[in-house]
């Protein structure tokens, strides 16, 4: 009996901690402790917690509250940990567009902007978010253009241009191998012209000497495959598409000069 009645108890105090959960916000009177309280959730890493303090913090502070910031930043990451990077990217946007001057203005843009590459998970995917992920790379840029994340946003701007250009490479390779060489063409140039510092400019060049071949746009296969050459030297592929190319001029050597006769 006395081990049945203990069991019961318990039960019971799970039942009521269920009902009652321990974070309820109505429980704190003002909006310095609820901060504070959803803080400690927050490294607690009770992320739900987490959030529905710091989005009440948002809708209740007032718009010049130094609080107000730091509310949205932690509502931001919170939502980073439940991997709701949507909800993150727009968070940490607010904290831009509200406070573009606070000290958290980059840390947050470079953030928002991480969050929405992370939504573009494959380069052949639809690219709606890496287009904004890039123009809000772009807005840290323009709007914080001392702040010492430039070289990690130049990095990861970077690999971003990649990404697209591999999409737009694959694009052409569709057509490619259709044999559809005029509209592979179309895509492998975009790839040369929008991002020449991307690995897949190579490829994309060399589908361009092979499509120019099997169209016969002599002209066009002369200009990309000196390129490839000036490019690429004794890059095997090279030769093997575009040839040894032309053997350089010969050099000939004037004969010395006749010493001056005299009188």
């Amino acid at each position: 009996m006395h081990r049945k009645h203990w069991g019961l108890v318990a039960s019971a105090a799970l039942a009521a901690a269920a009902c009652h959960p321990a974070f309820q916000l109505k429980k704190f009177s003002t909006n310095e402790n609820l901060y504070q309280a959803s803080l400690r959730e927050f490294e607690k890493k009770k992320w739900d917690n987490a959030v529905a303090g710091f989005e009440k913090l948002t809708t209740e502070l007032p718009a010049r509250d130094t609080l107000l910031p730091r509310s949205y930043w932690y509502l931001a990451q919170a939502h980073q940990r439940q991997d709701e990077w949507l909800l993150a990217a727009q968070n940490f946007t607010r904290l831009v567009e509200s406070f573009p001057d606070d000290s958290l203005g980059d840390d947050a843009a470079l953030e928002a902007a991480r969050s929405y590459k992370h939504m573009w998970r494959k380069p052949t995917l639809d690219a709606q978010y890496g287009e904004t992920s890039l123009a809000t790379y772009n807005t840290l840029l323009g709007l914080y253009p001392t702040s010492p994340l430039l070289p990690t946003v130049q990095k990861e701007v970077g690999e971003l241009n990649n990404w697209f250009a591999i999409k737009n490479y694959e694009a052409g390779m569709y057509y490619f191998r259709r044999k559809a060489y005029d509209s592979a063409v179309l895509y492998f140039r975009d790839v040369v012209a929008r991002w020449p510092e991307a690995p897949t400019v190579r490829d994309a060049e060399l589908r361009l000497a092979q499509s120019f071949k099997a169209i016969r746009y002599k002209e066009d296969l002369g200009d990309v495959c000196s390129s490839l050459r000036a490019g690429y030297p004794g890059d095997r592929e090279v030769r093997e598409i575009c040839g040894a190319g032309p053997a350089p001029a010969a050099t000939s050597t004037p004969p010395p000069a006749k010493p001056p006769v005299g009188d």
